[in-house]
């Protein structure tokens, strides 16, 4: 079963936001480039198994099945609806940052 995999705004920011730190901030827009397509390489791997990373610890996204995926030092934070066989991204975040806080400020609906 393929889903389909949609980046939410949020997503789309943290992406852009990874890409420009690394490339401008850091002055190495070659590692940025090759980190934004090894995070796109991942994410796309999740349409054929999505639930093979485990659920998020944190009890308030237990109901929703916040899953967490590792690339890197980034975490991909996403959610799987079965019966649409969609996938959202909802965060993408370097894991030295404080999670729980940052996700607090997504919408759970």
């Amino acid at each position: 079963m393929i889903y389909q995999i949609k980046l939410s705004k949020q997503a789309n920011m943290d992406l852009r936001d990874i890409y420009e730190y690394i490339a401008f901030t850091l002055m190495s827009p070659e590692n940025a480039k090759k980190l934004l397509n090894t995070i796109e390489k991942k994410i796309q791997s999740l349409e054929n198994f999505p639930n093979r990373f485990k659920l998020y610890h944190d009890e308030l996204w237990h109901d929703q099945e916040l899953r967490v995926m590792p690339v890197n030092n980034f975490l991909v934070f996403y959610i799987s609806n079965h019966k649409k066989q969609l996938i959202t991204i909802l965060r993408i975040m370097y894991h030295g940052r404080n999670i729980s806080n940052e996700l607090l400020t997504f919408p759970l609906d």
